[in-house]
């Protein structure tokens, strides 16, 4: 007898703070290993593997990750308890995302789980994520109640240096000059935005917005614009480390705990496929 799969995409977040990122890994506390043991608990099944947007290191933050797990249509059906009459799909759903909110750890919420459309993949299906780095550079340091996602630079920034580096950087380049180099990965990326603003209470947010990032690339880029923010390189040094392209000693990578992924977005539905086969696709730079 053929077994019906279901696909389900979930919408979460959560507190890096606590974990040593998001990928399962022996022995440490990880958000994916959290996610699936409260998923095979509740569901009872074994070893249900989630499939990410975007693995975040340790220590990162995210309110707008999106994953997908794939499960046995069956038991959906198990989420119906006791009641009298078969819930339908969506009620089953809103079921399921209660019992994760009352098994997983307060730092990691499921906001929403959703049958995911044909052709969808968290991670190849995507067209871009968005992060924020936030970033006080108060004399006195930053509010402590923010102290957990707000990085602390004890040296004024200006505004307009931070942006006009920035803007040195954007485009399809190869970021390896910022990037960790993992074997048979491609450190070419589209860097879509890449900007900051001062909101009202003083802190500085940078919106960074590319196709997809490699390892500790969007840190990487943080520590070098902080650098030319505060005037210990000029703006133009950033661009210039960018078009060396190899890890430059004067980058120093930015802390884990002022990131966080804010949104995954995704084409129309009937584009979802042909983006996951594209994505798959190795890129080389055009001569």
């Amino acid at each position: 007898m053929e077994v019906i799969v279901v696909r389900l995409r979930l919408n979460l977040g959560y507190d890096g703070g606590g974990f040593s990122g998001w990928a399962r890994q022996p022995a440490l506390r990880t958000v994916q290993g959290e996610i699936e043991q409260a998923l095979g608990r509740i569901l009872r099944i074994a070893e249900p593997v989630l499939t990410v947007a975007g693995r975040t290191d340790a220590g990162v933050h995210a309110r707008g990750q999106v994953a997908h797990v794939d499960v046995p249509g069956e038991v959906l059906v198990r989420l119906d308890g006791n009641r009298p009459h078969a819930l339908g799909t969506d009620e089953r759903l809103s079921v399921l995302v209660r019992r994760l909110g009352g098994v997983l750890p307060p730092d990691v919420r499921v906001f929403r789980v959703s049958v995911a459309p044909e052709g969808f993949d968290a991670r190849f299906s995507a067209l871009s994520r968005r992060y924020a780095y936030r970033v006080s550079d108060a004399a006195g340091g930053c509010d402590p109640l923010r102290r957990h996602e707000v990085l602390w630079h004890n040296r004024p920034l200006d505004l307009d240096a931070l942006n006009a580096a920035a803007a040195r950087l954007l485009g399809e380049h190869d970021f390896a000059a910022f990037c960790k180099k993992r074997e048979g990965a491609t450190t070419i990326r589209e860097l879509q935005r890449l900007d900051w603003a001062r909101e009202p209470g003083g802190v500085l947010v940078a919106t960074v917005v590319a196709d997809a990032f490699c390892h500790s690339m969007v840190r990487a880029l943080v520590g070098s614009l902080l650098a030319a923010g505060d005037g210990r390189r000029p703006v133009e040094w950033p661009g210039q480390v960018l078009a060396a392209g190899v890890r430059d000693t004067g980058v120093h990578v930015a802390p884990a705990h002022g990131l966080c992924l804010e949104e995954v977005r995704y084409p129309a539905d009937a584009e979802l496929a042909d983006r996951a086969s594209a994505t798959r696709r190795v890129r080389t730079l055009e001569v």
